[in-house]
Formats: C-alpha cells, structure tokens, sequence
C-alpha cells in the first residue's frame, strides 16, 4: 500500500508537467512563453540573495497565475486545470533556475556538510531507545521504506518533487502509528509519537544537503501547496532538522559520560573532527575562493575562478557541475536573443550552440533532472 501510495503521488507531477509543455507549444501561448523566458534570464544576472529571490518567484508565480487563468488557451478551465498549468510553471522554472538557487551561499554548504558530519557520528551508536521509541514502533521494515523516500530528495529539482519525498517518508512513518494503534492497541500520542521516530529516520537516512533542500522547498514551493498536510509533514522534518542540530547528551535518553565517548570515538572511526563554533570554523578552500571572489568584484555566482587545480576537493564537484549548467544557459539564453536580433534586422545569424531541439517558441520536455527549453524565434 505504501509503494502504491508513493507511485501514484509522484506521477501526477508528471502529467501536468507535460500538459503544460503541450500547451507551451500552441502558437497562441507566445505572450506566456516570452514572460516565463524574460524572468529567467533577467533573474539569472543578480547575485543570490535567497529571501529576496524567494520573494520574486512567489511575485512570478502569483502574476503568471493571473496571466494563465486569463488567457484563451485555459478558457473555461477549471480550478484544478489551472493548478496543473501553476505545477507545469513552477517544475520549469525551478528546473531551469535550479543552479542558481539551489545552496547558493557558502553559509547553506557550509550547514549542509555540519550536519551531515554530526549524523554521520550519531549513526554509529545512536539507537530507538535513546529517542525514547516505543518497542511496539521499532519496526525496521518500515524504516527501511522511510529512509528510501527521504534519500531521494536530492534526486529532483522541482520542489514539488522534493516535498514528496518529505511526504512520502512522512506517510510511511504515520502508516506504521496506525498499524501499531489498531494491532497492539498503543495509543498515539501524536507529535509525541511521530517526531521521534522522524528523527530517528532521519539520521538513518542522512539525507543529502538536508538543511538546502528544506530551504529550497520553504522558499519555492508555491506558497498555497504548503498548508494542510504538506505543511505538518514539512514542518516536522524542519522540527527534525533543529533536533539534530542542537542535540546533546540532554537531548537523549544517555548517560553524558556515554554520550561523549560515543561521539569521541565515533570521531575516531570516521576521521573527522569536531565541528567547532561557526565562528571558528575553518570553512575550506572553496568557501574561500568564493569570499575571494566576492570581495574582488560583487559577483557570487563564479567563485572559482581564483581556484587552482591543487584548492580543489571532491565535494566541489556538485557545485562546479552547477555553475557550469548556469553558464552554459545564459550563454545559450544570450545567442538565442543575438539570433533572433540578427534574424529580425536581416543581419547574419549566429550560430546555434546545438544541444537542443528547438521549434516555434516550444518547450523541450527532459527528464526530470533535464531543462526544457524555450524558443520563439520562428514564433513570429
């Protein structure tokens, strides 16, 4: 029932990703294409600041809503066909912008490896009984399906993607306090019951870049989609998150002569060292050469380029990957306006860059890690 229930949520997603390219490639959709095509490529050139740019997407989000509820293509429309139309939007935007939102600061990366590295630790000795879980709720089988849906999170770039997996952890966790209540008569105790063993999967599952990934979903999910039960299952992963991060010897059912020696030697085993206060804390090369770069020229979106080969280290990998889908789009983003400039005024072309299939003003559809594309230069 579980995988059933997981199957069907993430294939809606789906559907109305597609029905939204289908009608992107009516010519009648030209005006919507050319206001989704302008956003992204005028928000590509400011330098990230999340809060702010969480406000101009939600801004995007509720103007194009307005736009699409009023346009001939979704005449007569219903509510829930409108919807399907704001999923589509929102998985293509965030997919195309994904490298510039996605843990675009040094201090989100810095987080992210902090408390991967404390669950690291806690995964070594922490058990069910110091989270004070009932034996009826152990239940491993479960877990095991849990930890799955939540380490998919990093598999998607869309936040509605991305609060599905939270979800579908979530309703495995919430299946398994059922079952308990009616089979062993335990009665539920609700938060009390659900967020320590969320905890306890958690750290289990060590999620990639947890702290990013909640901060993506908080700031890009359409505001009106995290309410009701998306926002309670959301809201105790972020509960769970906060527990892991300031979690002590208090915090646990241990002794704190125990607890210490754990973590010492779990310290030991891992080769890692403390994590000291932020303050304190040497951040790493890359962290650096982003500062560097920074503080030469404003800029926070290529902070390598002061890098040499030997400052590298393998965890820089994701990110340059990142910045590298970034250039390549504005650069391809740019020859496609240059191109249409030099069509209209009868100038030579520029030569396409390749690597998309372009028709009137169409969105490519991808896979759900791929961003489609958009082109309107033979639209008109």
């Amino acid at each position: 029932m579980e995988t059933a229930m997981a199957s069907s949520s993430s294939s809606t997603p789906s559907l109305s990703f597609y029905d939204f390219l289908d009608r992107m490639r009516n010519p009648a959709s030209l005006d919507l294409v050319r206001s989704i095509k302008s956003f992204i490529v005028s928000f590509s050139f400011y330098s990230p600041n999340p809060e702010n740019d969480g406000k101009k997407v939600q801004d995007f989000f509720f103007t194009m809503e307005a736009a699409i509820k009023d346009h001939p293509l979704w005449s007569g429309a219903t509510i829930e066909d409108i919807d399907c139309a704001m999923e589509g939007l929102e998985k293509y935007v965030m997919t195309k912008l994904f490298s510039r939102t996605f843990a675009s600061s040094p201090e989100d990366l810095k987080f992210d490896r902090e408390i991967s590295v404390k669950i690291q630790l806690l995964q070594t000795f922490l058990r069910p009984e110091h989270l004070d879980i009932p034996a009826v709720l152990q239940n491993e089988a479960s877990w095991l399906l849990a930890v799955k849906e939540l380490q998919k999170i990093n598999a998607f770039k869309a936040p509605r993607e991305k609060l599905l997996c939270i979800m579908n952890c979530c309703r495995v966790i919430n299946n398994l306090l059922l079952n308990a209540s009616m089979s062993e008569n335990h009665v539920l105790a609700g938060a009390d019951d659900f967020l320590p063993v969320l905890i306890y999967v958690t750290i289990k599952a060590n999620p990639p870049q947890l702290h990013s990934n909640l901060k993506f979903v908080q700031l890009y999910r359409r505001q009106e989609k995290l309410v009701s039960e998306a926002a309670y299952y959301f809201t105790n992963l972020v509960s769970a998150k906060s527990f892991i991060v300031d979690l002590n010897s208090k915090s646990l059912s241990i002794e704190e002569i125990d607890f210490e020696e754990s973590m010492q030697a779990a310290r030991l085993a891992n080769k890692v060292t403390q994590v000291e206060p932020s303050h304190q804390l040497d951040i790493g090369p890359s962290a650096r050469i982003h500062n560097n770069q920074t503080n030469l020229s404003g800029n926070f979106d290529y902070p390598y380029m002061l890098a040499e080969a030997g400052e590298l280290m393998v965890g820089d990998v994701e990110r340059l990957l990142s910045l590298y889908k970034d250039v390549v789009t504005k650069y391809s983003s740019l020859c496609r306006a240059v191109r249409h400039l030099s069509t209209s005024k009868g100038g030579p072309a520029v030569p396409h860059s390749g690597g998309h299939l372009e028709g009137p003003h169409v969105l490519v559809a991808g896979s759900a890690d791929t961003s489609p594309d958009l082109d309107e230069s033979s639209g008109e």
